[in-house]
């Protein structure tokens, strides 16, 4: 890195610095929620596998009327409103709010510090760099 890619948190005001590293954090934080919601889409699918399964073996063990119930009230049933499912709820998230935050935090950084990420984090990082050579010397 050369000695400009420091520079535009030197141009920023303590609280545009604040601000830009809030929308950074809000960001990461939304991308760790879309982690958990395919976490949440994985688990569920699995869930469902394993009730599947369970509906055959049930069928396969006399039960018929505990394996119709698996099959017609609950393997078909979404998660949410009864008719969405998992995937929905990802895709939903990934397509509105995310996409939206992915955007604004880009513009945000564009026009507040020529699209460089993390520039208070960088700031940080060269004042302690020049501590520790302070220190040195």
């Amino acid at each position: 890195m050369g000695t400009d890619d420091a520079a535009p948190d030197e141009t920023l005001t303590e609280t545009e610095l604040e601000a830009l590293h809030e929308v950074e954090l809000g960001l990461e934080w939304l991308q760790r929620a879309q982690g958990e919601l395919i976490e949440f889409h994985h688990a569920t699918g699995h869930g469902m596998d394993h009730l599947d399964l369970a509906e055959s073996r049930l069928r396969e063990s006399g039960h018929e009327a505990l394996a119709d119930a698996l099959r017609q009230e609950v393997l078909p049933h979404g998660v949410v409103d009864g008719d969405r499912w998992s995937y929905d709820v990802l895709e939903d998230f990934q397509d509105t709010i995310l996409t939206e935050i992915e955007g604004f935090e880009r513009r945000t950084r564009e026009e507040l510090a020529g699209g460089r990420r993390h520039v208070l984090e960088r700031r940080q990082e060269r004042r302690w760099k020049e501590r520790a050579d302070d220190r040195e010397r």
